[in-house]
């Protein structure tokens, strides 16, 4: 059984979509049915069942899915240790990070290994477990939960959450500053929008409407000016020389950080390195 069966059967798999995953791939839409039907021929049973709605995975696909998917993690930790390569490091982080400390990290990191290759994506927690596990990445830092059975996360830290408009202070009343406000955040993705609409849901109020600004200095100016709440950790709002703020009462007012890699990684010098100096500053 070649990569390429697996690499195409774990994408339909995962997209749901002959289709998308042909896209995705580089393959024609016709090669990518005849690889599933292959595999089908091959174990003689079917893999998939066709609905309206997409690609859905049988008993015995969901089988074949898991340990295609341990091999694939295998072989692309395999195919990077085998190729020499230039001291690099392939680092993701949220925007929220990057804006942050991270940015001062990679500096320091430049300055040590001035030679090195250095690729750094921004995004949310799941496009970086996605870029994890398609090998584009090699560590990420993510917010949220563990859930990726096919990553392995190391908690970092546990961030305190702090609620950033225009007149909001320690001793505003929360309910009256949640009440009908506009949310401003980054990604309506984000896992903030998420924590703050089940704080809404919890508190049993409404909020106005959601605007997402996409730049995390944009979405602080917003707030301050007036323009609606936002949610960040109080290590980011002293960053951004917020002096005011009203923490979030502790039933919702932490977020952990997490490190985030493919189980079989092996760190290298130049990540342990930014690990470090990122955990120092």
């Amino acid at each position: 059984m070649d990569i390429q069966n697996m690499q195409a059967f774990v994408s339909v798999a995962e997209l749901r979509s002959l289709t998308e995953a042909a896209q995705k791939l580089n393959h024609l839409q016709s090669n990518m049915t005849a690889k599933i039907k292959k595999l089908e021929a091959y174990y003689g049973t079917a893999l998939f069942y066709r609905k309206p709605r997409g690609m859905e995975l049988t008993p015995a696909g969901e089988i074949l899915y898991a340990q295609y998917k341990q091999i694939l993690l295998l072989w692309q930790d395999t195919e990077m240790k085998m190729r020499l390569q230039e001291e690099k490091l392939r680092v993701g982080t949220m925007q929220s990070i990057v804006a942050g400390e991270t940015t001062r990290a990679l500096t320091k990191v430049y300055e040590m290994y001035p030679q090195a290759s250095v690729t750094l994506k921004t995004g949310t927690t799941t496009e970086m477990e996605q870029f994890i596990l398609d090998g584009e990445l090699d560590i990420a830092f993510v917010t949220g939960y563990p859930t990726n059975p096919y990553i392995h996360y190391q908690k970092i830290c546990r961030e305190e959450l702090v609620l950033v408009g225009k007149g909001i202070h320690e001793g505003s009343d929360l309910q009256q500053v949640l009440q009908g406000a506009s949310i401003i955040i980054l990604s309506d993705s984000c896992l903030y929008l998420r924590h703050l609409e089940k704080m809404y849901q919890d508190m049993q109020l409404t909020h106005g409407e959601v605007v997402e600004v996409g730049i995390f200095d944009t979405m602080v100016e917003f707030a301050l000016m007036g323009m609606g709440i936002t949610l960040m950790s109080k290590k980011l709002a002293r960053q951004f020389k917020v002096t005011s703020y009203l923490p979030v009462p502790s039933i919702f007012g932490y977020m952990d950080t997490y490190l985030i890699s493919r189980p079989n990684h092996e760190m290298t010098a130049i990540e342990h390195k930014f690990i470090e100096i990122n955990n120092t500053i």
